[in-house]
């Protein structure tokens, strides 16, 4: 039979209910499941509250410490074309960034650290967490000369013993003096503070991985899009330590940012001190010299004249000496712009040199190569960015060497003219006497020594005025300071998060308990796994008899096989069901139990009812009833019985009788089909009205499938917790292809209460029966 053919032909459930139901149904019993559990939930939560409130007093509460600094743009824009005007390079956002990347350098941090002595850690224990003591909290001073590897796995323990003693680790110490232990070489001093306290703990932290934990908690961000103005944020447990990071964190970066800015100006003072150093030596000789020659000849002045030649000299000299200087230092400056190849070096000094375009070409060189080292920070070498301004450097380069031979030959030419001056002035001073001669050249060379010594000083002063007028970029707009409430952790959040989790675990639980678990739970799973209709659901019972259903009877399994037995009336309308065959997938799922009580329920509507126990591999009626089983079914059918020898009254009750399967025969399939059972079923329909068929398990036998020829109706029976699911779809198999007459389920042994989805509040919970 095609699925087609089966599909069409399988009769319409009268107990179907639409899905927009079933998904209400689902919502109820997801509810009332976990609200089952609320046991779980209450105690998970319970212990979930208890471990926050011990995590929050083990925990240090950190305090956010802020402060915040303002960035002077004073730089100008070099004369960027249009193509870096597109770049935005020289905006003043870009040099924002850069400094933020400098603040959070790794140099600074480590200046910072060190300058604070922050890799040295003063604790002490309280009931449930270590408080670090700093700065005027902490009674000891410890100053680390040499660390071993050991410092830093295990913490120092440290008792006071005395004003001249402590004990590190268990052994005496003496104070203020160098200690030798196994962690290192120490010295450790009393402060004064905090006498009460005698016992601490110090840890001691490696440089490197310290400045990377502060450098990740360090926040630096701009206060809006369009500001300069950088945020500096760091979250500390020590409110004082906090505070003094940031301020020596801005501290060091203003006293880099001088240091690179002065550079220029500390190389020209250099240059000046080395050359004074010469020309007062060489003063001082000729000073010697004029002096030793006017004492030997006696000379205490010269003429008129031979003053004017003197002093017509020195100026020309003076001049002179300049352009030689000029041209040295322009010498400089040339190597400096063709020697450097992409590297960064200090500009040399520019003392007198004229020229403002070269002065301005040299100083935007120089910015220049100090944007492109902070850009190389930020991006590859092959980003525009630094090709746009590896190509301006290069445009720079060619001007400086153009303006560099211009002034080289304006310079030349005014060397040759004062040349040629002093070659005229000393052949006039020739003409003067000997002595005379002879003092106004050592005169001469005094005025040259003289002049350019004074010439020096001056540009010394002007050098140094510049050097210590200079200011920093950057400005300090509000210290570091504390939040007054610590930021972490936060007891409402802590508490929250722990509820959650509390009453997540739980959950989870559950979920995955129902996840792994593969048994039938609730009728939403039958009806999604199989159109066969239920019939009825069973609740689980604890009763011990075998039969639970009589005219008095009102318990809930009672009421329910009454409602079972009404709804047998609206499988057959008209034609009615009188024989019934039970049956299920595996063995223990209830068979016996109710097709026992639906044959009680049965003949108590006056009607002769009689159950054949047709499990004769299994059977579980006989000793139920307390019935013996010397002869039945099996008998029968081999001829060895007849009906009346073999049927028995039920006892107790009325109108029911039983059938029990007697001995267990090897053959029961060959057994069933040998003519006989038909015999049976016409001879019972006979004489009684309805026949209840307890018969085997459907799973390996095809004793059931044998005995439903027999059957106007089936009825399947699903346990509750105990079927396994894959068999709703051997049950759905069996309903479209009708290897069964009106094959029905019933959900037995279904339990109260709210996680398996049932309830009986509304009467029983069944609304498909009214009997």
């Amino acid at each position: 039979m095609n699925n087609t053919t089966s599909r069409t032909n399988i009769p319409v459930n009268p107990f179907y209910f639409p899905q927009e139901e079933e998904n209400e149904i689902n919502l109820k019993e997801l509810v009332y499941k976990y609200l089952a559990y609320w046991k779980w939930f209450a105690l998970s939560l319970a212990l979930a509250l208890l471990t926050a409130f011990i995590y929050l007093k083990t925990q240090n509460p950190q305090y956010k410490i802020t402060s915040s600094v303002l960035i002077k743009d004073n730089k100008n824009n070099l004369g960027q074309d249009d193509l870096m005007k597109q770049l935005d390079i020289f905006s003043s956002n870009k040099v924002v960034d850069n400094e933020i990347e400098i603040l959070k350098s790794f140099t600074l941090m480590e200046k910072v650290i060190t300058n604070l002595n922050l890799h040295v850690q003063y604790f002490t224990s309280d009931s449930f967490k270590d408080i670090e003591l700093y700065g005027q909290t902490s009674p000891i001073h410890l100053e680390v000369i040499k660390a071993n590897d050991l410092a830093f796995e295990e913490p120092l323990e440290i008792k006071i013993t005395s004003k001249n003693a402590i004990e590190i680790n268990g052994k005496t110490h003496p104070l203020n003096q160098l200690i030798q232990t196994e962690a290192g070489t120490f010295k450790i001093s009393l402060t004064g503070k905090n006498p009460d306290l005698h016992e601490l703990t110090v840890h001691l932290s490696p440089i490197q991985p310290l400045v990377e934990d502060y450098l990740e908690n360090l926040k630096v961000e701009t206060s809006s899009k369009m500001s300069s103005v950088l945020m500096l944020s760091l979250e500390s447990p020590v409110q004082e330590k906090g505070k003094d990071i940031l301020n020596k964190l801005i501290e060091v970066y203003n006293a880099a940012g001088l240091e690179d800015k002065n550079k220029v100006a500390a190389n020209t003072l250099v240059f000046i001190d080395e050359r004074l150093a010469l020309i007062s030596k060489d003063l001082t000789e000729v000073e010697k010299n004029v002096e030793e020659f006017k004492s030997r000849e006696g000379i205490t002045d010269i003429s008129a004249e031979s003053k004017l030649f003197l002093e017509s000299v020195k100026e020309n000299d003076a001049q002179l000496n300049q352009v030689k200087i000029q041209q040295g230092i322009l010498n400089s400056i040339e190597q400096y712009v063709r020697n450097k190849e992409n590297k960064t070096g200090t500009v040399p000094a520019t003392l007198g040199l004229s020229d403002p375009v070269l002065l301005g070409l040299l100083d935007q060189l120089a910015e220049l190569e100090a944007k492109r080292v902070q850009t190389s920070k930020l991006v590859k070498a092959d980003n525009p960015m630094m090709i746009a301004i590896e190509d301006q450097i290069g445009n720079l380069k060619k001007s400086l060497n153009e303006n560099i031979q211009t002034f080289r030959k304006s310079l030349a030419i005014t060397r040759q003219q004062l040349e040629r001056q002093n070659a005229k002035m000393e052949s006039l001073i020739r003409t003067v006497p000997g002595k005379e001669r002879a003092l106004l050249d050592i005169s001469r060379q005094q005025a040259i020594k003289n002049n350019l010594y004074i010439f020096l000083l001056q540009k010394r002063e002007e050098t140094a005025l510049a050097y210590a007028s200079a200011v920093s970029d950057s400005r300090t707009i509000d210290e570091a300071r504390s939040s007054n409430k610590p930021v972490k952790p936060v007891k409402r959040n802590i508490f929250l998060l722990f509820a959650l989790a509390g009453l997540g675990i739980p959950f989870g639980f559950i979920y995955l308990i129902d996840l792994l678990n593969d048994k039938v739970k609730n009728r939403q799973e039958i009806k999604k796994a199989t159109q066969a209709p239920i019939l009825a659901d069973i609740s689980l019972g604890d009763q011990e008899e075998a039969i639970v259903i009589n005219h008095q009877s009102r318990s809930v399994i009672a009421e329910q096989i009454r409602g079972l037995r009404t709804n047998l009336s609206f499988l057959a309308p008209g034609k009615g069901v009188h024989t019934i065959l039970f049956t299920s997938s595996i063995s223990g799922e209830g068979k016996s139990f109710v097709s026992l009580n639906l044959g009680a329920s049965l003949a108590m509507t006056d009607k002769r009812t009689v159950i054949l126990e047709m499990d004769m591999r299994k059977p579980k009626l006989h000793a139920a009833l307390e019935i013996p089983n010397t002869t039945g079914i099996s008998s029968y059918l081999i001829g060895k019985a007849s009906l009346q020898e073999i049927l028995r009254p039920v006892s107790g009750q009325e109108n029911y009788y039983v059938i029990t399967c007697g001995p267990i025969p090897p053959n029961p399939v060959e057994l069933l089909v040998n003519g006989r059972l038909s015999e049976l079923f016409q001879e019972l329909k006979e004489q009684f009205d309805y026949i209840v068929v307890d018969a085997p398990p459907v799973g390996m036998v095809t004793d059931a499938q044998i005995l439903g020829q027999h059957a106007d109706a089936t009825l399947f029976l699903v346990r509750h917790n105990f079927t396994h699911k894959a068999s709703l779809k051997q049950i759905d198999t069996l309903y479209k292809e009708q290897k069964f007459q009106n094959l029905n389920l019933i959900f037995n042994a279904v339990k109260k209460g709210g996680k398996y989805g049932y309830g009986y509040s509304h009467g029983y919970g069944y609304g498909y029966y009214s009997n």
